[in-house]
């Protein structure tokens, strides 16, 4: 199972979502952690890296919902990290 951390702007960002986008979000992320665990993700995710963010890739989570995250040093061996630093529309991309 992946170990996640969240930042405070995250946290905040996510403070700020409707109800049914956090739902959406966390339907979202149970997709995501699967497909980490599998080491590929699913299309419908459209993982990528960030253009001019290097490190930084990208999760949609609906057609305007977007969430930014990295890869942090594993605090579980053999398990993936991730830091997501970001949530919202598609305005929070660069």
């Amino acid at each position: 199972m992946p170990t996640y951390e969240a930042t405070d702007d995250f946290i905040r960002d996510l403070g700020r979502l409707t109800r049914e986008q956090r739902l959406a979000f966390r339907r979202a992320v149970g997709r995501f952690v699967e497909d980490t665990r599998s080491g590929k993700f699913r299309s419908g995710l459209r993982v990528k890296g960030i253009q001019g963010r290097p490190g930084s890739f990208e999760m949609t989570w609906a057609d305007n919902g977007r969430a930014i995250f990295t890869y942090g040093p594993a605090v579980l061996s053999g398990e993936t990290h991730i830091v997501w630093l970001a949530v919202g529309t598609h305005e929070i991309l660069p």
